[in-house]
């Protein structure tokens, strides 16, 4: 069962019947779910706030975090509330394990077809994906957790390559809760020695 619209995103324009995340790139009017509006991701990091309803996080807040990231000592999302973060779970493709590999489109988003944009009175951000972008593009997703922190141990961390620019929140404070989110996808020809190994077996039993 789905979790019902958090009563903090009541405010939220909706797409399909889901909730566009404040930090969704909207281009032309429609929500491009998977690229991020750069401009709302940073104010999310600086000010405190949700990444899906966009208001002021309170007492305590939950980061999404994957070992890539806890090996780093940082989160690189903006933070979720807890009201809001089933949902998030629930209907996020790279959340729920409806989608099996990392998305293809950058945090800090380009374009949301994934190419530059050629219409200059559009203001969709047009940047580069980053090296590290192009190493995660088509492999498959990672465990994702949820990690709750306390907002007065909310500190961010910037990135080494553009001083003042946050690359995300730190890990490196104390850890209240954490929830599995999903397992890791499994490469594609392990799930298929996986499904061989299932079938033989059901096989001998019902021998």
């Amino acid at each position: 069962m789905n979790p019902a619209i958090p009563q903090r995103c009541a405010h939220r324009p909706l797409a399909g019947g889901l909730v566009v995340p404040w930090v969704s790139l909207i281009h032309n009017g429609q929500a491009a779910f998977g690229s991020l509006n750069a401009e709302h991701a940073l104010r999310a990091y600086l000010d405190r706030l949700c990444q899906i309803c966009g208001q002021q996080l309170d007492e305590r807040c939950f980061l999404i975090v994957r070992p890539v990231d806890e090996a780093r000592g940082y989160s690189p999302e903006p933070a979720l509330h807890p009201e809001c973060l089933p949902y998030a779970a629930a209907h996020c493709p790279m959340l729920n394990g409806a989608a099996t590999h990392y998305r293809r489109h950058p945090v800090l988003a380009s374009h949301p077809a994934g190419r530059p944009c050629t219409d200059p009175s559009c203001p969709c951000p047009s940047r580069v994906p980053d090296q590290g972008h192009n190493t995660r593009k088509g492999s498959p997703a990672d465990r994702y957790e949820a990690w709750m922190i306390s907002t007065a141990d909310y500190r961010l961390v910037a990135q080494p390559d553009t001083p003042g620019v946050p690359g995300g929140i730190s890990l490196c404070v104390p850890i209240r809760r954490k929830r599995l989110l999903r397992e890791a996808a499994l490469p594609e020809d392990t799930a298929q020695l996986l499904e061989l190994l299932r079938r033989a077996l059901d096989l001998e039993s019902d021998g």
